[in-house]
């Protein structure tokens, strides 16, 4: 078992890429990032579009900044920017990830 421990180890070690497991690639739209992490990857809604605030460059804009500064800066360009047919609760998953996204982001809550 032991042996098992330290091969999985090693094996999560190889593909670290200096960003400590972090996919920060960029997206052309915050609507490919959230596809991405929503539909592609399975997160709930508000997960995804805080992942996308967080920790994507979205737009040529820099990673952790499309979202702004603020719970109504959030609110406002995920609004602009995302739709989901699929989703009846977008409104409210939107209004829960940015109500978290101030403190999640670093800048405090």
């Amino acid at each position: 078992m032991r042996q098992l421990s330290i091969l999985f180890l090693v094996l999560a070690a190889c593909g670290d890429d200096g960003n400590m497991g972090a996919d920060n690639d960029p997206f052309d739209t915050f609507q490919l990032c959230y596809n991405e992490h929503h539909v592609d990857e399975s997160f709930t809604a508000d997960r995804a579009i805080e992942i996308c605030c967080i920790d994507h460059p979205i737009g040529g804009a820099a990673m952790n900044t499309v979202c702004g500064d603020t719970t109504d800066s959030c609110e406002a360009y995920v609004t602009a920017n995302l739709t989901d047919a699929s989703d009846p609760t977008l409104t409210d998953d939107i209004t829960a990830a940015c109500t978290n996204y101030p403190g999640d982001s670093g800048r405090g809550g």
